[in-house]
């Protein structure tokens, strides 16, 4: 226990965390007396260099539901690759239940060009580029999700050519020789 304390303690220490609320509900349990009234709270937690992670808390009080939230994120953060530390390296799509999210690496001074929990996600990620489009649910909680499996199925050249045992000059020449192959072969005409 002690030594989980520490870890987290000097997890937390080593970088500052960007803590975005992303939705708080009211939700009720009944009992036989009537209903007792709770709060619910969504939370994504980055460091604004790669790393994030959300969590949920529930309690009476808000900022309590909040509190746990936060240190339910804290606990799962993982590592993104970032493309210059601004953007995606590929597009991709992620699924949860019914939600359904389209993320997309964009050029310098796009923004984020993102709606509701996907912006709090990026702005907690650092990601200063990106277009992302949500299909399907508007659940909060399948959007953040759906967002997450996207960005752990993320890989970075130097993932790609360590798995395939080549160098990183010859995945990212790769994909320029490919274009320029389609562009030389031209078709012909016949006559």
């Amino acid at each position: 226990m002690a030594r989980e304390a520490e870890n987290r303690k000097q997890r937390d220490e080593g970088s500052e965390l960007n803590e975005r609320l992303v939705g708080i509900n009211r939700v009720a349990k009944v009992v036989k007396g009537g209903r007792r009234f709770g709060f619910a709270a969504l939370m994504v937690v980055g460091d604004g260099k790669g790393r994030v992670g959300f969590g949920k808390g529930k309690a009476r009080e808000v900022p309590e539901a909040v509190r746990k939230a936060c240190d339910d994120a804290k606990r799962d953060l993982f590592k993104i690759p970032l493309r210059d530390g601004r953007t995606l390296h590929h597009d991709i799509e992620g699924f949860y239940g019914a939600g359904h999210v389209y993320l997309r690496s964009a050029p310098p001074g796009t923004g984020i060009i993102a709606g509701g929990p996907l912006r709090a996600i990026f702005e907690a990620l650092g990601v200063q580029d990106v277009v992302a489009k949500c299909i399907g649910s508007n659940n909060p909680y399948n959007m953040v999700r759906a967002t997450f499996a996207a960005l752990q199925d993320m890989q970075s050249p130097r993932q790609v050519a360590s798995r395939r045992g080549l160098k990183v000059s010859d995945i990212v020449s790769g994909r320029d020789n490919k274009a320029n192959d389609k562009s030389e072969k031209a078709p012909e005409n016949k006559e």
